[in-house]
């Protein structure tokens, strides 16, 4: 069923799900939140938009465009109703179609910032996959996997361009190396923890293309008191700016 509610607190946002469809998460709100936004940002890449909640909230942030591809046809329809009720039209365009296609059309260095929150888990024929083609899609690899995500993205940014991703800590090795592979220097890392006294789930990264060699681990982040309520670490992302 589809609804249309708050964008997590945006007072001035509104975001368009389907319940049949993978709804986005504190995920995708915690990514464009972390990522470092320069001031000469023109141009912007959002890689797997889902139905537009990273989009959404760096319009709040920034003046540049901002361009999101989205594979699923029908999350795609969404998203551009999303932007439509937010009048993002001048700022954000959303692209229906393969990255891997998709991006054969752009020059190199288009972009000065790339982002991403992709599929976490790796595709194999024996993964316990959900039936529901659209919450496949957007959990396991199997439209795209890291190394060709992380391999595009490269060829995608501008010299010193940033590349932001939210992700898994269990593969955290498995993207620096990958990220090193394709020539985005690793530059910040943070971890989220649920809870205090349990283990990180979450992974915010950002590099930078060609940039020099030097990893900043940030201070963690804790998402919910022992309550269940969220943190004032994570209330402070759903203020307005």
């Amino acid at each position: 069923m589809k609804v249309t509610n708050y964008l997590l607190g945006y007072k001035d946002l509104y975001i368009i799900q389907d319940s049949e469809m993978f709804n986005f998460s504190l995920d995708s709100v915690l990514l464009p939140n972390f990522i470092t936004i320069p001031k000469n940002t023109k141009n912007i890449l959002d890689i797997g938009s889902g139905n537009a909640p990273i989009p959404l909230i760096l319009s709040t942030k920034t003046k540049a465009k901002i361009t999101g591809v989205e594979i699923q046809k029908d999350v795609y329809a969404l998203a551009c109703e999303s932007i439509k009720i937010n009048n993002k039209e001048g700022q954000i365009k959303i692209i229906n179609g393969d990255i891997k296609e998709v991006e054969k059309k752009w020059n190199n260095c288009s972009y000065q910032i790339i982002t991403c929150n992709p599929p976490f888990f790796k595709y194999t024929e024996s993964s316990n996959i959900n039936k529901n083609d659209y919450k496949t899609i957007a959990r396991h690899e199997v439209c795209l996997n890291l190394d060709e995500l992380i391999k595009i993205s490269s060829r995608l940014l501008d010299n010193n361009g940033v590349f932001g991703m939210v992700h898994r800590p269990e593969r955290m090795l498995e993207i620096l190396e990958t990220m090193k592979k394709y020539n985005i220097e690793p530059k910040r890392i943070q971890f989220v923890y649920p809870r205090t006294n349990e283990e990180a789930n979450i992974l915010l990264i950002e590099g930078r293309k060609n940039g020099k060699p030097g990893l900043k681990v940030c201070n963690p982040l804790y998402s919910h008191n022992e309550n269940g309520e969220y943190t004032d670490q994570i209330k402070v992302f759903f203020e307005e700016n």
